[in-house]
């Protein structure tokens, strides 16, 4: 055998056991992965969820209540401490004996949110006793310092003379912190006794609100309407009517 044939031979052996190789290596060769493009979007996740509270009035005296409202969105489950579980959207009137924060918890399949609210209770503040030295004053003097409001027809606004009337009886009770004043409302005679009733606890109403508005304290004034049960004069004019149109104040014994 030539030389020429031997390295054709050895050429020939060498590409036979190179195509093995590739053969082998190829059969042992991973699939490919799915692509990601076949399977779709992936779903979008739910939203989380949201919540708000309010109170109505947010500030309230001892006794009074109060209306929660509240709304929530994307939540299975909404609580209130102190209520207990809730709608997810509602309101409820309650009453709290002291101030309160309100704590909202609302769950949903995305996670948890909370919202809250505060409703303030203004306790009483017991009276502060007169002094020990402070009188009562004398009747006339009550009389002289404290003088009867009048009315205009079917009103119960004060008239702008009545302001200095409230002014200085003010300035006299806060100076005589032991009396305390019965505000009698008046009406005339015309209409029903039903409704000068009405109109006449009106009258003694304004009358008291003028006087704590002026420093007086309100435990100090109390409130009677005697509608036209009670008349100052009987005469069927405008000059009688007027004086049966008034707040009258009187010694609280």
């Amino acid at each position: 055998m030539s030389a020429i044939q031997i390295t054709f031979r050895r050429v020939l052996t060498l590409a036979a056991t190179a195509i093995m190789i590739s053969a082998v290596v190829g059969c042992h060769k991973k699939a490919s992965g799915v692509n990601p493009n076949s399977l779709g979007p992936a779903p979008t996740p739910a939203p989380a969820p949201t919540a708000t509270i309010t109170a109505d009035p947010a500030a309230i005296d001892l006794g009074q209540s109060v209306v929660l409202n509240w709304r929530t969105d994307n939540a299975t489950v909404v609580t209130i401490d102190g209520i207990g579980e809730v709608p997810a959207n509602g309101t409820q009137t309650v009453t709290p004996s002291n101030s309160t924060n309100f704590h909202l918890t609302a769950k949903g399949d995305s996670g948890t949110t909370e919202a809250n609210v505060r409703v303030t209770v203004r306790v009483p503040v017991a009276p502060t006793p007169p002094p020990a030295n402070d009188d009562m004053g004398s009747e006339a003097a009550f009389q002289q310092n404290v003088k009867d409001i009048f009315y205009d027809y079917d009103s119960y606004d004060l008239r702008p003379e009545a302001h200095t009337s409230v002014s200085q009886a003010a300035s006299y009770l806060n100076a005589h912190q032991a009396i305390k004043v019965v505000i009698g409302g008046y009406c005339d005679d015309r209409g029903s006794a039903e409704y000068n009733l009405a109109l006449g606890e009106n009258r003694a109403n304004s009358a008291r609100t003028a006087l704590v508005n002026a420093g007086v304290a309100a435990s100090r004034l109390r409130v009677i309407s005697y509608g036209k049960e009670k008349q100052f004069c009987t005469d069927e004019n405008e000059s009688c009517w007027q004086k049966n149109r008034r707040a009258q104040f009187s010694l609280d014994r």
